[in-house]
Formats: structure tokens, sequence, C-alpha cells
């Protein structure tokens, strides 16, 4: 199905929330591609922002076709076989519908490629004939034993191989990816060349400064707190911050090791019955304890390292970090892939004095986005434990939310910092491609994975962000010469009218084309890459140690051809040259993080894991742009639903633009804050 693509002005943040679900309905607006820009003085010369509507599903791949008797054999079997498992057929209608025999041989006459216009014909306005195809997910949520037969489905070497070339042709892979015909070359790195952006009240910062010199520079950027607002929050309503620790212990209010023996008894208490939130997938007490008894000698010394120096701070289990395996999740990883040390940013961190509180739950190997990992625990929200966290960095976000810590890290490779945190109420930060050095992080999405900072406050992301910037070492890709840094002044807000809205002007309608190629290209990408990266220990995997889930993921994963990827790779230059050419006439994009609240979790997946690819689709929806084009980005609590669960408000910013994404997301916080407090 296709509709034209062009877009539709939006003035208001309360449209933007609109979007997103606040009755708890799970299903996708119907609205798709809503494009909105809205002015603000942020660079020199004309300045606006944008905001689109993105669609998500899922996608699969095979590379040879079956014989027609096979194909009718086993599609029939297929078929009776869910009739066999479920007597309701409600759940499984659409999945049955699509193995009929003739459905699956209507299919394969559609075969035929997109052809793509070259990228300097493309009309990006409002008048443009473009269309979009509208991403329409045919998968309905599978666990427990359902799960598991379609697992073992697609692991067979007899039904595998035709089960996939199905799904793949049903999710428009060969149409719009595979089989396409496209002039631009492949981009394999979405490495953006470093410009003066002319961006106002910024500070420039001496890349050859120490963490600790970093920090101390953006703490001379942050404002003085507005009394107003912090005398009336009410003290359950507001985290401790970064400098809340630190004037604490200055003052000898508390001393770290006080601090972190509370700690590890409410990690203690949150981590059995009956709470069982699992945060965490390990944490040592012994060197949580060691590391702050150290911080207290050296404030009693009047030696702190930063405002770090004691603060907790926690880690995904994606980054290595000493003395803890990096298990991503997983049963097995850490077995194959022993930690050697601590990864770049942890080095910087550990530099400024903070104490590493332990590794923080995720979804199995990132590959999927409720944060339920059957071999440690469904990461339960802090606002609702009955519902999910979102992943991949389910831990770290819900240990913020719970007030546990005030900052964590986390990788973001397909909205994994943003989603989670803005399900949990929190602020989820991911930096320009190439900011924040790589070394130490599983590799499992080279492409479109960084670095991210999850945080109670936009003022302590910033933070942790100057803290784990840092110069590339000369092992990883990088821009040439290096991007300079650049922190952003922001102003003291004792008066709404200083972030009114009234500030956004301007608004301008264009067209973003091939929006589900690009979200098909990414989710081949992130797959391709996955697969390469564990290849050499897939293979002395007993699969059983994985989860079922995973164990679907990773069949689709490994269908995927080169062919595939190149042709991804080429999608990934169009948007980019696409991307470009909108932030002329913009400089933030501006979304609902994710497309619904957080959802129940439900006991069929605790074993098993589940499959449920059209709340996956919701979740993801806005944030592939982000990941696959190397953007900063960045997201902000603004409300709740009618269940009392977040709302996040997205910005997605230029290439290095990560002083311009704070300035907004500072002000979009305080705004925030005066109207609800």
């Amino acid at each position: 199905m296709e509709e034209k693509n062009t877009t539709e002005a939006v003035s208001k943040n309360k449209k933007e929330r609109n979007q997103t679900s606040s009755s708890g309905s799970y299903n996708p607006p119907r609205k798709q591609n809503l494009l909105t820009f809205l002015s603000i003085p942020i660079y020199e010369g004309s300045s606006s922002i944008l905001a689109f509507n993105q669609v998500t599903t899922t996608a699969f791949s095979l590379s040879s076709p079956p014989s027609w008797s096979q194909l009718l054999s086993i599609c029939t079997l297929l078929r009776w076989w869910f009739l066999f498992c479920h007597a309701n057929l409600c759940q499984y209608s659409v999945l049955l519908h699509s193995l009929k025999p003739t459905n699956f041989l209507m299919g394969l006459f559609r075969a035929k490629g997109v052809v793509y216009k070259p990228v300097e014909n493309v009309n990006l306005g409002p008048d443009s004939d473009e269309s979009y195809i509208k991403a329409n997910v045919k998968a309905p949520r599978m666990a427990g034993f359902l799960a598991k037969i379609f697992a073992w489905f697609l692991e067979s070497r007899i039904f595998g191989p035709f089960l996939l070339y199905i799904l793949k042709r049903n999710n428009l892979i060969h149409k719009l990816v595979t089989n396409a015909e496209l002039e631009e070359s492949p981009v394999y790195v979405p490495l953006h060349p470093f410009e003066e952006l002319n961006e106002k009240e910024v500070k420039h910062v001496n890349s050859d400064l120490s963490p600790s010199e970093q920090v101390q520079q953006a703490i001379g950027c942050l404002p003085l707190p507005s009394e107003k607002i912090v005398n009336e929050l009410k003290p359950s309503s507001r985290r401790w911050t970064i400098m809340d620790y630190s004037k604490a212990y200055s003052s000898g209010e508390i001393t770290p090791y006080k601090v972190a023996e509370r700690l590890v008894a409410a990690i203690h208490e949150s981590s059995g019955p009956p709470l069982d939130m699992a945060f965490f997938i390990n944490y040592d007490a012994e060197d949580i304890l060691r590391q702050a008894k150290e911080s207290t000698l050296r404030y009693e010394r009047g030696e702190p390292r930063s405002v770090l120096d004691g603060v907790p701070v926690a880690i995904k289990d994606e980054i290595d970090c000493s003395p803890y395996p990096t298990t991503g999740g997983t049963k097995w990883l850490h077995k194959f892939r022993p930690c050697k040390g601590d990864a770049f940013c942890i080095l910087r961190l550990r530099s400024c004095g903070v104490v590493i509180i332990g590794k923080t739950n995720m979804h199995e190997l990132g590959a999927g986005t409720s944060g339920i990992n059957p071999h440690y625990g469904a990461t339960r929200n802090p606002y609702d434990p009955g519902r999910i966290s979102g992943g991949s960095s389910s831990g770290s976000a819900a240990v913020v939310a719970a007030g546990l810590c005030p900052v964590a890290l986390g990788v973001d490779g397909g909205g994994s910092v943003r989603m989670p945190a803005a399900l949990c109420g929190v602020v989820g930060f991911k930096p320009t491609f190439g900011r924040v050095p790589h070394s130490g992080v599983l590799p499992l999405n080279w492409t479109v994975g960084m670095v991210g900072v999850l945080a109670g406050t936009i003022e302590d992301a910033f933070i942790v962000y100057a803290a784990i910037n840092g110069p590339v070492p000369s092992h990883e890709t990088s821009v040439i010469p290096p991007p300079k840094m650049y922190f952003p002044m922001l102003q003291s807000t004792n008066s709404v009218s200083d972030i009114t809205l009234a500030r956004y002007g301007e608004t301008v309608d264009v067209t973003i084309p091939d929006i589900e190629a690009m979200r098909l290209a990414h989710y081949l990408t992130i797959g391709s890459e996955c697969t390469a990266a564990l290849s050499s220990y897939l293979e002395k995997l007993d699969i059983a140690e994985s989860g079922w889930d995973v164990r679907v993921a990773l069949s689709v994963y490994g269908a995927f051809s080169g062919e595939d990827y190149i042709k991804a790779q080429k999608l990934r230059n169009r948007q980019i040259q696409f991307h470009r050419n909108i932030f002329t006439k913009a400089d933030v994009i501006v979304t609902p993080t994710v497309g619904v609240t957080a959802y129940p979790i439900l006991n069929d997946a605790l074993e098993t894991g589940e499959l449920d690819y059209i709340n996956g689709a919701a979740l993801v929806r806005y944030q592939i742009a982000g990941n696959f084009l190397g953007l900063p980005a960045v997201t902000v609590p603004v409300g709740y639903d009618k269940k009392g669960l977040p709302i996040g408000l997205q910005f997605i910013g230029r290439p290095w633009s990560e002083p311009t994404l704070i300035h907004i997301a500072y002000a979009m916080q305080v705004y925030y804050q005066f109207i609800m407090f």
C-alpha cells in the first residue's frame, strides 16, 4: 500500500506527545510520515526544527528459491502444524494466512525491485511526487511453546530456508533492498567530516585536557540552580544529581562509603523477592565498598579527583569493566571472549573517581526491545514493575529511574539508550558516531552502535558526556582531522519566558523519501554485523545456551547475504545525502521517542523471551536515522500517559551538534519542571 509522502505542519509539543499512546494501546498510530518544522534561533542564519513519523517492522532473507513441490508440501505442513499447536486461530491468523500455498506462490511473481531515482533528481519539497510504502507488520506475538516451535522451524535445514524466504519477501526486503536498483555507491561507516556549525552560546574545549579537566569545564557551563524549582520539588519526586552527591561529600554531610553501604543493601533488596527487578547481571559488594573507601579517603584529604568522585555509576553489560565478565546478556559469550581490562570510556570515568556499581541487565545480545532476558530476568520498569523497561539498555535505564544512581552507561545501536530512557522517564543521550571511542565495547554492531549516557537530568548526562568524550584511538576508524569539541553554555532559567515555546516560529514542509527502505536497511545492517562479529563463537556454541527469542534473531541475521548488505549501504548513502539536504533547512528533528508507552510483561515470556514485532516496531519507529546515519540524539521526559507511564520527546541533530541538542533538551527539561511543579 502506498500513500503520498508529503508533510503537514504541527506547531506544539502537545501534538507530538499525542502521537504516543496515552491509552495503553500498543497498536501503531495510523498516521504515517508526518513531518513538521519549527524554527529556533540556535544557529546564525535561518534555523528550524523538523519532526517526522517513521514506521518500522522486521526483515528476513534467503538467497535461493525452493522448488514448486517443496513449496507446496512445506507450506501445507507448516499451516497444519500451527493449527495443531493452538486451537485459537485468532492470534495466529496472520501467520497462517501468509503460509497458504496460494499466497506464497503469488508472491513469487512480485520479486521485481524498486528502481530508485538518483539523489539529485529527488524532490524533497512539499510538492514532491515521492510515495511512501507503509510498513505492515505481519507477525503474531510468540512466546513460550510457540516461540520454541518457531525457533525450531527456522533452525531446521529443511524448513528454515523456505520459511525465511517467505518472510523476507513478505516484508519487502526483496523489493526495497535485495533486488533494488540504485546508482549511489555504498557508505559502510557513517563518518561525517567535521564542520563549524556556528552554534550560539558554546565554549570551545581543548582536546588535550584530561577527563577531570573536561568535567570541570562542563561544570563551568552549567546554570545556577533555580531555587524556586528545587525547593518546590518534593523529596520523593527528585532524584539525587551528581552535584548533590558532590556537595554532600565535600560538606561532610555523608561519605561515599556510607552511600555505598546503603546502595549495596538497596541493590540486594531489589534483586530478590518480592521485587525481582533484575536491574543487574553482576555486582560485587566488596569491590563497590573498596572503591567508595578510596573515594572517602580522597575527600578526607581534600583531594577529590572531580565532582564525579564517589558518585555511583552503573555500566551496561556490553562494555568491558573489571572485575566483571562482559556477558552481552548471554550465558556463554564471556566464556569465549574474556574481559581483559576496562573499555576506553570506563578508564576515563575511573580517572574522575566514579564508583562503578556493577554491570546492568540487557536484552540478550541487544537483539530485542523489551528488556526481557530469560537468563537474568526481565528488567522491570520502576514506574510499574509489571511492565517492560525497554531494550536493550534496560537495566541502565531502570537503575537510574529507581534512583539507585544518577547516571549509567549504555550502548545505542537501534535506539537502545533512548528507547528504555523514554519508557523509564529519564534522559538518554547518544553522541555523533565517532565522538566517543568504541574500544572495549562488544562489537555487536560496528557501524550503528555508540556508547550513550542515561541520566536523571540533562546536566548529569552532559557531565558524564564530558568525561567520556576524547580522542579516538589510532586503531579505530575516525574522522580526519579530529572533530573539535564544544560545550553548551547553559544559562540560568528563573522564568518560563526564557525558554517559552513561542520562540519556535517558522514552519517548513518537506518530504523524506524511502523511510521504510531505510528501516529495512538498518535492520539488515545490524543483523549482518552481529552475525559477522559472533561467527567464530557461534561455531563453538551449544545453541541451547541462548534464549529462544535470540535463536530466532540469529537465524534471521544469518540469512542475510553479502548482496543484501551492500545494497543496504547504498541506501545509507542515499539517506545521508537526503538528511544533509534537510539540515540545510532545519537544525533539529523532533519526534516522540517511542510510539507506545511501556506494555505489560506476560508470564509466558519470562522463560523463553518473546517475539513481539508489532510492539517492537512501535518502539523503534522514530530512532533509526540516529543510528543508521550516525546522527546525535537525545530524549527527555515530557509527561505521562493516562496510566502514569512516562513519555519521552526526542531531538535528533546534524553531525557534531551535541551543544545544540543539550541546549534544547535543557530548555525542555526546565519548561517541563515549571509546568509540573
